[in-house]
């Protein structure tokens, strides 16, 4: 009997990942960077090209994997019936992006993708990594979560009563671009003015301080005033946008992920749960903030979860096979 594989794929601003499994654990990840020229399909026709060569390094019959779970960046959009994304970071013509080789206003996905899986299911990214960590991570028993995510976006995931919020399309969750300042000059690639990713996405506020955010960082640590004063003007925002969605849903738990919160969460925490905790106890008190317990994999295993049979789930949480997975990078 043929062994069932089923994939994954994780389409970031950066990078876009790919990994197949079977019953045993996750096979093999592909890395590539985010196409961002050519036609507007581009993406969707990487995707199937990277999951074509994962298929042949590991010698499984490409034709042989029908399932396909998709954790993306977002907005997501319908067109004539099927799903497509908008993102900000990817997008070069929605807001006239002057660092974006394109001109793309939105990009197809499930209209190429069914082109070869006969099952896809798509989540926005922070939404699939909500779903990994309530499977197999730190929200496996808590009702009442949210999954936010700081990295070249911001992005988060909601989990209420048990329930994950999915709204009319797909896009609950896209709370990086809630209003958050009339002052700010900080312009996010969606096109609005002091949203929440305009001021601290890792893409626009490296493009609004003018340097990159390793450099940032290193500067902060280091004991630079002029960085950290950057770096707690942006961790104020963050968490305030934590704070408003914690009130708002009456939450228990929520988890961070992200490069920029992985990278700096030593430095990050302590400033964000200030901003949180320091305000309105009867409506923050017991909340509990950590880092996403799956890691960098964290929106690829819930991508998995989307398509992965139940007889596999008990196994997995046993064994957590996509620990010792290593990651090859596709030039």
């Amino acid at each position: 009997m043929t062994t069932l594989v089923i994939s994954a794929l994780d389409i970031g601003g950066s990078k876009l990942a790919i990994t197949l499994a079977n019953p045993d654990g996750p096979l093999i990840r592909l890395v590539q960077a985010t196409r961002k020229s050519g036609m507007p399909d581009a993406i969707a026709r990487q995707s199937l090209e990277l999951i074509a060569h994962a298929c042949r390094l590991k010698n499984i019959a490409f034709s042989a994997v029908r399932s396909l779970g998709i954790s993306s960046c977002g907005p997501f959009e319908y067109s004539e019936g099927l799903l497509g994304i908008t993102p900000p970071n990817l997008c070069g013509g929605l807001a006239q992006n002057k660092d974006l080789p394109n001109d793309w206003t939105f990009i197809p996905l499930e209209s190429v993708l069914r082109e070869h899986f006969t099952t896809i299911h798509i989540d926005n990214d922070c939404v699939a990594a909500l779903r990994g960590e309530r499977c197999f991570g730190a929200a496996h028993d808590e009702p009442n979560s949210i999954y936010a995510t700081w990295s070249t976006g911001i992005g988060f995931g909601l989990c209420v009563d048990g329930h994950l919020l999915q709204g009319k399309s797909g896009n609950a969750g896209h709370a990086g671009h809630m209003l958050l300042s009339d002052v700010s000059t900080a312009l996010c690639g969606c096109g609005n003015v002091g949203d929440l990713e305009g001021l601290v996405g890792g893409r626009n506020l490296g493009l609004h301080i003018g340097q990159g955010l390793d450099t940032l960082f290193s500067a902060a640590k280091s004991g630079d005033q002029a960085a950290l004063k950057t770096v707690r003007e942006a961790a104020r925002w963050f968490g305030r946008g934590l704070y408003n969605l914690i009130v708002t849903l009456d939450t228990q738990c929520v988890l961070v992920g992200g490069s920029v919160w992985r990278e700096n969460e030593e430095l990050l925490a302590p400033l964000v749960e200030a901003e949180i905790f320091g305000r309105f106890p009867a409506l923050t008190s017991g909340v509990k903030l950590q880092s996403a317990q799956l890691g960098d994999m964290v929106t690829d295993v819930g991508a998995l979860v989307a398509v992965m049979p139940q007889t596999w789930i008990a196994d997995w949480r046993t064994r957590k096979p996509w620990q010792s997975l290593q990651t090859k990078l596709v030039e």
